[in-house]
């Protein structure tokens, strides 16, 4: 799919990150860090804020849907915060992704964008006018029970994604490239066998659990994808959990040369704000 282009805002140099938030979401302060570490400029915003003024959206270069346990996931994780999109924001959120508005889902968000039709998204044209039916769920992990830890992880290379592009091509050892996870309804499912080809076809898998470190039987070890532009992620790590070394559970045992630059939470955040700084840069001199 041919890549929209970014909103312009010309009197703006860096650019704008909305973190959308709800009762019972977590993680949504570590998120707003993360877009200021990585060069943007990032803003808290209630979902009924939102909803009340979804023309805010036009203003956002960068979306951040943090996880937690948003409306205590009542009827399922993420049910209600995605019942709300569809039902009240659905129009601007397709309007930001026509603009090619890059956007990042962790956990809870993951769950709920995939509910509300963000992801996988249209693998070819823009997203339909109404919201498709659901693709891929995230389920409740085969061992039935929540899991809180860290684990390895794997980055995609031919992945089109935006925000892992980078990591993929790092070459860092599988210590440094751990990841934690917190949730009880993180199996990936496919709806079908045919969805599950063209994730892969079209390189819309970004981040799979590394080899005999599958925490929740997800099909195909799958921990994050993108949307067919790569500019929409989901994934159930917590990327936002570990943006400083000192974060790692075994760090001091890292080495200098594994912990120098930037850690991979980190690094998902800097790779998709830069895309996003250098779109503003060109169309701004155009």
């Amino acid at each position: 799919m041919q890549r929209p282009p970014i909103a312009v805002d010309a009197e703006r140099e860096r650019p704008l990150a909305l973190v959308v938030r709800a009762p019972g979401t977590n993680c949504d302060a570590e998120m707003v860090r993360a877009f200021r570490l990585a060069g943007a400029d990032a803003e808290l915003i209630h979902l009924d804020t939102l909803i009340d003024e979804p023309k805010r959206l036009d203003r956002a270069h960068l979306l951040g849907f943090p996880g937690g346990f948003s409306y205590g996931d009542d009827v399922a994780s993420g049910r209600v915060f995605a019942l709300r999109l569809r039902q009240r924001l659905y129009p601007a959120l397709r309007a930001a992704a026509g603009r090619g508005v890059a956007m990042i889902a962790a956990c809870n968000g993951f769950q709920i964008i995939v509910q509300a039709g963000l992801l996988p998204g249209p693998y070819d044209g823009p997203f339909p006018e109404s919201p498709a039916p659901q693709q891929v769920s995230l389920t409740f992990n085969e061992g039935g029970r929540f899991i809180d830890r860290w684990c390895g992880v794997e980055y995609d290379a031919s992945s089109v994604c935006i925000w892992t592009r980078d990591l993929a091509r790092a070459g860092l050892s599988g210590s440094a490239r751990m990841l934690p996870i917190a949730h009880g309804e993180g199996r990936f499912v496919a709806r079908d066998a045919d969805v599950m080809a063209a994730l892969k076809s079209r390189g819309m898998i970004a981040v799979r659990y590394a080899n005999g470190d599958n925490p929740n039987a997800s099909d195909d070890s799958v921990a994050g994808i993108c949307d067919a532009t790569g500019r929409i992620f989901g994934l159930m790590p917590h990327p936002e959990r570990f943006l400083d070394w000192t974060r790692h559970p075994f760090w001091t045992r890292l080495s200098p040369a594994e912990r120098a630059g930037d850690t991979p939470g980190l690094a998902m955040f800097r790779s998709a704000v830069s895309v996003v700084r250098a779109e503003m840069s060109n169309r701004a001199g155009s």
